[in-house]
């Protein structure tokens, strides 16, 4: 790179002793360049005489490519310097509906009041389609219930929040703060449909209940539809406690109530891919590369 700026300003001054003082080398280092840079093409780009420097016609043809070399490093260069800074550049998150109308506010917050120079861009799926594009490359990192068990991915637990029981307002366990576990046995749950990590904890408490399966006509696709069948008399729902504020509050034939300790929960999680850090020539590495 240092011969092809030697020669550029060579081209530009068309004078070795200006062109030397505006990039700051010695006359004798850029001549030594640009006579190197002219041996390793194998072709003369200047012209030298006692009274006045010119470029040979490959010397102009040649100036234009360099420059064009030389803008395209530079950009190269930027390029890994913006890359390296933390929280900077593209960011694609996916989320799963029973964390996104909650935790997506703060987080959104966070992103432009602390790292404006990130560029979110957000997916909200189930879990499933969202594995698919983290583990394809199409997501960088997923915000959802843990654990997963899926191996090639690192989960950071972020919190855990309490499951609690939503209720029409005259239900007896209405409001209550001591439930007990045993009393989903015999409630008329409404679910999510099939497909939501929710809906296969809320099997799993039951099951830890004591209730053996669960089968009921009645399903939503969201928990703003799902309370709104519990306020309609048609039975009641397990949410998660972030949703509780937002979803209750629209009905007043709402009421919720929590479990005896230790009450069920779930763990909320970012999961990125695992980065392995293995030199290229372990063997059997472009193998299982290409398999993958």
């Amino acid at each position: 790179m240092s011969q092809l700026r030697a020669f550029l300003a060579v081209a530009e001054h068309l004078h070795f002793r200006e062109a030397a003082s505006a990039i700051g080398m010695s006359q004798p280092a850029l001549s030594g360049a640009v006579a190197a840079l002219e041996e390793i093409l194998d072709i003369t780009l200047v012209e030298r005489t006692t009274r006045r420097v010119l470029l040979t016609p490959a010397g102009e043809r040649l100036a234009g490519r360099a420059r064009a070399v030389l803008d395209a490093v530079g950009e190269l260069m930027e390029e890994a310097e913006a890359a390296r800074a933390p929280f900077t550049g593209a960011l694609r998150l996916g989320v799963i509906p029973t964390c996104a109308p909650y935790l997506l506010p703060t987080v959104l917050r966070l992103v432009r009041g602390t790292y404006p120079a990130l560029d979110l861009a957000v997916t909200e799926d189930q879990t499933d389609p969202l594995l698919d594009g983290l583990l394809a490359g199409r997501l960088d990192v997923l915000l959802l219930a843990v654990p997963l068990g899926v191996p090639g991915l690192d989960e950071l637990p972020l919190f855990d929040e309490d499951i609690c029981l939503v209720t029409p307002a005259d239900h007896p366990l209405a409001g209550r703060g001591d439930i007990p576990r045993d009393a989903l046995r015999d409630l008329d749950l409404i679910l999510l449909d099939q497909g939501h990590c929710l809906r296969d904890q809320a099997l799993e408490i039951c099951r830890e209940a004591g209730r053996d399966g669960h089968s009921a006509a009645t399903s939503a696709a969201g928990l703003a539809t799902l309370v709104q069948l519990v306020a309609g008399g048609m039975g009641a729902t397990l949410l998660p406690r972030t949703a509780l504020d937002a979803e209750t509050a629209r009905s007043h034939d709402l009421a919720t109530g929590r479990f005896a300790g230790p009450a069920p929960s779930r763990r909320i999680a970012l999961v990125t891919r695992c980065v392995l850090d293995m030199p290229f020539d372990v063997p059997g590495r472009a193998g299982a590369a290409a398999e993958g």
